[in-house]
This record gives structure tokens, C-alpha cells and sequence, in this order.
């Protein structure tokens, strides 16, 4: 794990007590709850399902709950997390790689980010909705979180919330949680990890960009001014334990500057997201495809701007790219098997090497290559 064989601190303690000592036969069957709380998790879980259409309901959503609750930074993070997901289903509709990827290979890619966006919101925002309404009655209802299928680590750890409004150690703990949900649903599920996981598209993530995390934010603050990015790029994705430090590491990224997390917030609330990278860099992307089909593809780009005279690279809004989808339930099961999991929470301050700008700039020209030698063989 983390922290090796030293002990835990002691912060952490009645959360190790609660995870060891929680009480699985305690909680009532739905049908013998009070009125009150029945009818509170069926309008939990109807506005939860109103919300859950599609990446642009639900990235609006987190940032509408982090106005509110703004005390909860995980709804903010995953609020701009969730804007790269988006992104990366309209990619796959966008200028390059829909020469670059053939029509089934999309659709499995788009699945798989679905799929997880998906999956992630209807167990994230549930929480936020019984956190919402405990504030509103000044009373703890996580009680009802293992109606929604929460882990019983999240119980625990937003029991503890509740008591000691530790920001930064319930954010951790909702990092460690999404990502191990996620894991045996998507990471290790057998179609997605055929389709997508082991295919030669994927092991060349370099290149396709999936796994880089943007933060726009506005330099000067003068809303028509382009975009300045910072961000991370996870480069084993298979890997839990990569993708928790990721989460963690994004985090720091986003918080660590009062001043850059107020230009990235405001960037936020300024740019309602549409999927399209022309949200951010409206000078290189539109949302309207400005080419002539079958033409093979030239040079536009030159460090990250577009060359005289060139049309801007074709980025569409997500209602464009892709029709909303019709999910199964959830695979039911509790990811929490040990409490040596909150060895995770400990905060291991790391260097942070940003290279967000510079990382995505030469994504864009590697794709901008690939696409010319691609269209120039078959063209």
C-alpha cells in the first residue's frame, strides 16, 4: 500500500473502528423504512435518474451541486473530469479519429465511456442528494446510502464528514470509491476489456488522448481569450492503484493555487459544456464541419494554431455525435474488502509535473500526422 508498515494516523482511526465494526445486520429491509425516508429515496432516485441522460446532464449536474454545496470538492472535480469525458466521445466523431478508427471500433469506445460516466453518476449523486437533504434537516440520513448500492466505506466515511467536515479526506475517499466501483464493472469486464482495453488503439493511448485530464481556465479573465490548459496524463489505465494516485493528484492540481482554481471555476461557469472541444479553444475547433468529405487531410496545425488560411478542425457537440443510451442496472456488489484501503487517504504530499498544454498539443499533431498519412493511402 502507501504507508508501508507505519501506523495509521490517528485521524484515521474511528474510520479503520467503523469499517471493521460496521454492522451489516443492523439495517431494515426498504419496505419497513418510515414514510418519510421512502418517500425521499424514491425522489432521490427519480432526480437522480432525470440527470443520468447522458454526459452533458450529467457534467451540468455536479457543477449545479458544487454551487450549492460548494464544500464538497469532489463535485467540482468530477465536474471537470466528466467535461474530458465528453470530449472524448465526441473525438471519436470529430476530425481525426473518425478516419482514424473504424465504425464498430468507435462505437465500442464510446460504450466503454458511457458505460463508466454513466456508472460513476448514479452512485455518486445519490450521496450528494442525502448529503443535500441532511443539511436541509440539520440531521445524518447517510443511513440511507446502502439503498442506493453505496459501499459501506462511503457510509462510513461520510458518518465521519458529517463530524469533522474533513474536505479533503472525503474527496479521497470519493476517488478511491469511483475508481474501485468502476474497476470489476468496466476495467475487468470481459467485453470491455476485449474491445477496447486490449485493442491496438487502445495501447497507443499516447495517441489517442483518453487518458489526458484538461483544466481550461482564463489567463487575464476576459471571456473571449483563449484557453489556457493545465492538466495530468494517467498512462496505465488498467491499473487501480494508478488511477486512485491520478485522482488524487488532479485534486491537489485543482485546489493547491486558490488563484488557478478560481480561473478554472470561472472558466467553468462561464463555458456551459457542450462535448465539443470548441468550448475551450474556439480559434482551432468548431462545432460545424467545415470540410469537403473524401479530400485528403494537409497540414493546419503549427504549435497549437491554426495555419493561415486553414479551416478549424471539426469538434462536434455531443447531441451531435452520439444519441443518448438506454443502461442495464448497475452490477450489484460491494467493492470494500479491506480497511487498509484508507491508507490511501493519508495525504503523501508528490511532485507534480504539469505538462497539460504541451501533452495535448502534441497529441493533436501526432493525430493530425497519422490522419494525413491515413487519407493519403486510401484517397
Amino acid at each position: 500500500m502507501l504507508v508501508g508498515k507505519s501506523r495509521i494516523p490517528k485521524q484515521l482511526l474511528s474510520i479503520k473502528a467503523g469499517l471493521r465494526n460496521y454492522d451489516h445486520a443492523s439495517r431494515p429491509v426498504e419496505e419497513d423504512l418510515s414514510r418519510e425516508d421512502k418517500q425521499l429515496l424514491q425522489s432521490i432516485r427519480l432526480k437522480t435518474n432525470q440527470l443520468n441522460v447522458n454526459n452533458v446532464t450529467r457534467t451540468k449536474a455536479y457543477l449545479d451541486f458544487y454551487q450549492s454545496q460548494p464544500e464538497i470538492h469532489w463535485a467540482f472535480l468530477g465536474h471537470m473530469v466528466s467535461r474530458n469525458g465528453g470530449w472524448n466521445m465526441t473525438d471519436l466523431r470529430g476530425e481525426f479519429l473518425s478516419v482514424l478508427m473504424n465504425e464498430q471500433t468507435k462505437e465500442d469506445f464510446f460504450a466503454f465511456l458511457e458505460r463508466g460516466n454513466w456508472l460513476i453518476f448514479q452512485d455518486a449523486y445519490p450521496q450528494f442528494l442525502v448529503y443535500e437533504e441532511s443539511v436541509k434537516r440539520n440531521q445524518n440520513l447517510f443511513y440511507l446510502l446502502p439503498y442506493f448500492h453505496v459501499s459501506i466505506f462511503m457510509e462510513v466515511i461520510w458518518n465521519h464528514f458529517w463530524e469533522e467536515r474533513d474536505a479533503y479526506l472525503l474527496t479521497v475517499a470519493l476517488i478511491i470509491n469511483e475508481q474501485s466501483y468502476l474497476d470489476k464493472r468496466i476495467v475487468q469486464n470481459p467485453f470491455y476489456e476485449k474491445k477496447v482495453l486490449q485493442t491496438f488503439e487502445f495501447v497507443v493511448q499516447d495517441l489517442l488522448s483518453f487518458n489526458q485530464i484538461l483544466f481550461p481556465y482564463i489567463e487575464n479573465g476576459h471571456p473571449s481569450e483563449k484557453a489556457a490548459l493545465t492538466g495530468l496524463t494517467l498512462h496505465h489505465f488498467g491499473s487501480l492503484h494508478e488511477r486512485i494516485m491520478l485522482g488524487k493528484r488532479l485534486y491537489f492540481l485543482l485546489y493547491h493555487d486558490g488563484k488557478l482554481f478560481e480561473k478554472i471555476y470561472r472558466w467553468a461557469v462561464n463555458h456551459p459544456h457542450t462535448g465539443s472541444r470548441k468550448d475551450f479553444w474556439p480559434d482551432i475547433f468548431n462545432d460545424i464541419y467545415g470540410g469537403i468529405p473524401g479530400r485528403a487531410f494537409t497540414r493546419r496545425l503549427q504549435s497549437c494554431q491554426l495555419r493561415r488560411g486553414s479551416t478549424r478542425l471539426y469538434s462536434p457537440r455531443l447531441e451531435h455525435a452520439w444519441k443518448n443510451v438506454s443502461h442495464s442496472e448497475a452490477e450489484e456488489g460491494d467493492w470494500f474488502e479491506h480497511w487498509r484501503v484508507i491508507e490511501y487517504l493519508v495525504d503523501i504530499k508528490q511532485p507534480i509535473i504539469e505538462r497539460g498544454f504541451d501533452e495535448y498539443c502534441e497529441t493533436l499533431g501526432k493525430l493530425e500526422l497519422a490522419a494525413i498519412a491515413k487519407t493519403a493511402i486510401f484517397t
